[in-house]
């Protein structure tokens, strides 16, 4: 195999996957919102109904918030499944982070920003085989499990930047990052 083609796939899969989990946190973002008047930049859409369920701790609306200048993850995230941008979740006491996202061998989203104090809970969606979350510096580690709506939280106290990964399915880029400012 080529590495041109290896690359193609690459892409291909990255591709996939981050469509996978955009669909995903649409219908797991909460309620709807009215999208905006479109004045700050957005196209002011509808913003969609949100999708049913849920318990409220995710954004309201259809449109996914990321930061407005991207952290340096120092190559972390290069080969992980799913990650496009940092998802901006500060100022919410809980988000939650999907184990098992687009085809089921990525964290959805792959990185978030939080505030300190905020509590991650991440929840199984039962695709991809077992996994856990495992935070590189050893502050936490989940149980592994494969059972859909299994969840584990850790609460961030520290500023930083908590680099963590599905141990089973590292080298497939399970990884994800966690920012809290």
């Amino acid at each position: 195999m080529t590495d041109d083609t290896t690359l193609d796939r690459r892409r291909f899969v990255q591709a996939t996957t981050a469509a996978g989990a955009t669909l995903l946190l649409a219908g797991c973002s909460g309620g709807g919102g009215d999208g905006g008047d479109g004045s700050d930049g957005s196209d002011g859409g509808d913003g969609g109904d949100g999708g049913s369920g849920g318990d409220g701790s995710g954004s309201s609306g259809g449109d996914t918030q990321y930061l407005g200048e991207e952290p340096d993850y120092g190559g972390w995230l290069d080969d992980a499944n799913n990650y496009e941008q940092t998802v901006d979740a500060t100022g919410q006491d809980q988000v939650t982070v999907d184990v098992g996202a687009g085809d089921g061998l990525a964290f959805g989203p792959a990185a978030v920003a939080v505030s300190s104090g905020t509590t991650v809970v991440w929840e199984w969606t039962g695709q991809g085989g077992s996994h856990n979350v495992a935070a590189e510096s050893g502050d936490f580690e989940s149980e592994s499990s494969s059972e859909e709506g299994y969840t584990f939280e850790y609460t961030f106290e520290e500023t930083g930047t908590y680099e963590y990964v599905c141990t089973p399915h590292r080298s497939v880029g399970m990884k994800g990052a966690v920012v809290v400012q």
